[in-house]
């Protein structure tokens, strides 16, 4: 078998690989990290033929949707999953042939409805059931403290001890464990009557992740993320410092610096000569405003964001040459450039 473990915070995939027929797994990819699986399949000679998550994840964007789209491979998850971008659905003990290797789904709900363990020879993948040391919350949408024990206790945990348990999150870098290990020293496996398990998990407290509806609504949709919307604009557009904006504005070029703030933060300072047309307005007013396509067309915002999507919305309709400011007009008063209050002059 060839195996890599990748960390992304706390937050762990695992490329699983057949070393005689170089066909592998990747399970639980995050988005952020598509390169780098990308480049570790490619060193270790192996084509990804599935990429599977263990459960709807509530606290990261799943990268699934973007891989399959790169290598036409399918995504896999449990039967329970509703996204609509999952082309192979596992029911509790089916598998997936890949290579040499059987990989067999173990349906455990709890921590999610969708949730799965996936059995590889000597090792298990068991998402956020069962972590180091903890399990998988369930205070989340479709979260189950009942159905999670049973999960546990009845199925799981009825398996080898000897296997080793890697988990979707590790945030102590432990790496693995067992599941022996697991049930003589994981807190949260000492307490096996059902009531009183179910009484602890209700009362844990714990905080939300940070992207909680956001990331559910991109993995659960196959949306995209602001932060992808972000970087797919960045890629499509050049970008101007602020150094040779200033030498632009000094040089009074043709330059048309549009700032697409709202207009109180306009008349409280911009760059000199910048025309003024709110985010929101663009695709309604831009024809008005700038009927040559060809000019040259430098956006900017507070800091950056917002002016790199309105300059690749106007490249995708037809004004070629927008770019937008690197580090927005926050940069540009921190750095002491000229700034003019006001409205926009008349005519």
């Amino acid at each position: 078998m060839i195996f890599e473990q990748i960390a992304t915070g706390g937050c762990q995939s695992y490329l699983v690989g057949c070393d005689e027929t170089s066909s592998a797994v990747l399970i639980d990819p995050e988005i952020r990290q598509i390169d780098h699986y990308l480049a570790l399949a490619a060193r270790d000679g192996l084509r990804i033929r599935y990429l599977i998550d263990t459960h709807t994840h509530a606290d990261h964007f799943s990268g699934t949707r973007e891989l399959a789209q790169r290598l036409d491979a399918p995504v896999v998850m449990h039967r329970s999953s509703r996204a609509p971008f999952v082309d192979l659905h596992l029911g509790d003990g089916e598998m997936l042939m890949v290579g040499r290797m059987r990989i067999a789904a173990l349906h455990t709900p709890g921590h999610t409805r969708d949730s799965m363990c996936l059995r590889v020879e000597d090792r298990i993948f068991t998402g956020d059931t069962l972590l180091i040391g903890g399990t998988g919350r369930t205070d989340l949408p479709t979260g189950d403290p009942a159905a999670l024990h049973d999960s546990l206790f009845g199925h799981l945990l009825t398996l080898d001890p000897a296997l080793r348990v890697f988990p979707a999150h590790d945030y102590k870098g432990r790496g693995s464990t067992t599941l022996g290990e697991e049930l003589a020293s994981n807190p949260r496996l000492q307490v096996r009557d059902p009531v009183a398990f179910v009484e602890m998990m209700n009362s844990l407290n714990l905080s939300m992740p940070t992207h909680l509806t956001e990331a559910l609504r991109v993995n659960m949709s196959g949306g995209k993320s602001v932060a992808q919307l972000l970087a797919e604009a960045g890629a499509k557009v050049p970008f101007m410092s602020l150094d040779d904006l200033r030498a632009q504005v000094d040089q009074g070029t043709d330059l048309i610096v549009l700032d697409v703030r709202e207009r109180d933060a306009y008349e409280s300072g911009h760059v000199p000569g910048a025309m003024h047309i709110p985010r929101g307005q663009i695709e309604l007013r831009i024809n008005q405003a700038l009927p040559d396509p060809t000019r040259r067309i430098l956006l900017c915002c507070e800091l950056g964001l917002i002016s790199t999507l309105a300059a690749a919305t106007l490249r995708e309709m037809g004004f070629g040459s927008a770019l937008a400011l690197d580090g927005g007009m926050k940069a540009w008063r921190e750095g002491g450039y000229p700034l003019v209050a006001g409205p926009t002059p008349a005519g």
